[in-house]
């Protein structure tokens, strides 16, 4: 019996294997766009877990099962037993012998890990404290549609480089071979075992961690996220303190010299007040845009939410990778 292709962390693929992705995630969006029927998998059912909220994964992956032919079924985190009256390792083997496959959005990487290990079918995470390997695919594949090409590029992440897109983002590069620079405060900077993990799957990126602002110079694309992950219990007044000098604005976009550095995000993004978080944040600290100015979010939106909609093709892509074969 062959194993299950599972898709829950970046160093699992080697650099071929993620280039392939990213090329099929854009023959998906040839398909989608000239609205080709493409149900290759008609007949399968899938699984979405869900145990945090999620606008485009859960979106990405229910539109590109249906995409792809598939029945799926969403179990959120108050609908199933999940690690409370039944054990991660049970519920796979349940969910396991009903579906075809598995998607996972939640908190421990263990968990995801465990899905797999016992369901006897692919398992893809959706998003964990860890990593986020399903954004990376879309992420590189907009850099791909808009460079042609990620031969040669240098991107910079400035913010919070401890959470689980700076980890997914650095690891990814450097599989790539794409030149990367983290950019944060020293407390915030990625854990030493992922940057040793970038480092030994590294074929050829330049590889930087840095506190230093004025290592944005030369990068081709500036990337940022928000300033607390969901479920992590900080001191939001200190956070805010520690990353207001990296926050993406015009003045820090000037320092890459280029005129035509592009921005990305993987959204949700905090510009403005427009949100029940954004107002309340403004009330009580009286700051009207975190990670990134209104100004250069509408600048870049274009491409912003270019990359939001290549979560549909890019999941749909390792969907089909893992399924094919059935």
């Amino acid at each position: 019996m062959k194993t299950p292709i599972s898709f829950l962390k970046e160093i699992d693929f080697s650099k071929e294997e993620l280039m392939e992705l990213i090329d099929l995630s854009l023959r998906f969006k040839e398909l989608k766009k000239k609205r080709i029927p493409h149900k290759y998998l008609e007949g399968l059912n899938i699984a979405l877990i869900f145990e945090k909220t999620s606008t485009r994964t859960r979106s990405a992956f229910t539109v590109a099962g249906q995409d792809l032919g598939m029945n799926v079924t969403y179990l959120g985190a108050d609908e199933i037993q999940l690690g409370r009256k039944e054990s991660v390792a049970d519920t796979a083997k349940v969910l396991g012998s009903m579906f075809d496959g598995i998607e996972y959005r939640g908190f421990k990487q263990e968990d995801a890990e465990t899905l797999a290990r016992y369901s006897g079918v692919p398992v893809w995470n959706g998003l964990t404290d860890t990593w986020h390997p399903t954004q990376m695919i879309a992420d590189f594949m907009t850099l791909k549609e808009i460079f042609g090409s990620l031969d040669g590029l240098h991107i910079a992440y400035v913010g919070d480089g401890r959470n689980n897109v700076a980890h997914s983002l650095l690891v990814t590069a450097a599989i790539l071979g794409v030149n990367i620079t983290i950019i944060a405060p020293a407390l915030l900077q990625p854990e030493e075992d992922i940057v040793t993990l970038a480092k030994e799957h590294d074929n050829g990126a330049v590889i930087e961690i840095t506190d230093r602002i004025e290592a944005v110079k030369g990068a081709d694309m500036l990337y940022t996220d928000v300033w607390l992950s969901m479920g992590e219990t900080v001191d939001f007044k200190e956070r805010i303190d520690l990353l207001l000098p990296y926050q993406i604005n015009a003045e820090l976009l000037a320092k890459t010299g280029k005129a035509d550095t592009v921005v990305m995000h993987c959204l949700p993004a905090f510009h403005d007040c427009k949100t029940e978080i954004g107002l309340n944040i403004y009330e009580k600290y009286g700051l009207a845009e975190l990670e990134i100015t209104d100004d250069i979010f509408q600048k870049h939106s274009s491409l912003i939410f270019q990359e939001a909609e290549n979560r549909l093709h890019s999941i749909k892509a390792i969907m089909y990778y893992s399924l094919k074969e059935l």
